[in-house]
């Protein structure tokens, strides 16, 4: 059975809204996978979401 195809996505996150933006990005079927402290300090998610028109 072949692996499933999955395309990825960082955004970073304001920390007053950071419900508001993850919201936001899981209706469009994104999945949280991590949250970690950017470079400059700021918070980073990283999101996942299978691939379209991929056979899984």
């Amino acid at each position: 059975m072949p692996a499933p195809a999955w395309e990825y996505a960082t955004i970073p996150l304001l920390i007053h809204n950071t419900t508001a933006i993850l919201n936001s990005w899981g209706v469009d079927g994104w999945e949280l996978v991590q949250i970690v402290t950017g470079p400059e300090g700021g918070l980073v998610a990283y999101l996942k979401r299978p691939l379209e028109g991929a056979s899984a």
